[in-house]
């Protein structure tokens, strides 16, 4: 399995409310460079009560045990995130990932760093698969996925409504082990 290392000064750690205000200034330095790639967003998820809210509701995610996220820091400031959404268990042992990098942390393989983790994350959570979707003009993260294993398996038209319209998505996975499911999953 992936080994993961992070450059000096760079920290992983569970998302969670406290660190809203920090969430908010990130989501706000990037919001021009995550615009192609994310919903349109109204002034209120910029701001810390609105990541309380978002993070709020991840944490109960985490608690039913359908997410969990992690956030990227540089010294007090988040400059990334990766997110294990989806989770099934069952016969399908199966997660969504997504990751975002801030714009002045890119080309220091941090993406490469996130989804690494993610997988070892899931793989110790019993998962088998891990499905990502890359818009076709998204280069970095098509770059990302087939560097950590991921396999392009096919495209989905009109997949997520992003930026204000229906985008088609190259869907990638990577399955993880061919173990049996655990017992009671």
């Amino acid at each position: 399995m992936d080994s993961v290392t992070l450059p000096p000064g760079y920290d992983l750690r569970v998302a969670s409310p406290e660190a809203a205000t920090a969430l908010a200034a990130a989501y706000t330095r990037n919001r021009e460079h995550l615009a192609p790639w994310e919903p349109v967003r109204d002034d209120e998820f910029f701001t810390r009560a609105g990541q309380e809210r978002r993070l709020a509701d991840l944490q109960r995610d985490a608690e039913a045990g359908t997410a969990v996220a992690w956030l990227l820091h540089h010294a007090d400031a988040v400059v990334g995130r990766v997110t294990l959404s989806n989770v099934t268990g069952g016969v399908f042992q199966s997660a969504n990932l997504g990751y975002w990098v801030d714009v002045d942390h890119t080309g220091r393989g941090l993406a490469t760093a996130l989804v690494r983790f993610a997988a070892r994350q899931a793989t110790d959570r019993g998962l088998h698969r891990l499905e990502a979707g890359t818009q076709r003009s998204n280069v970095a993260s098509r770059a990302v996925l087939a560097r950590c294993g991921f396999e392009l398996i096919g495209t989905a038209p009109s997949y997520l409504f992003l930026a204000g319209s229906w985008q088609d998505h190259d869907l990638w996975q990577r399955i993880l082990h061919d173990r049996a499911p655990r017992a009671n999953s």
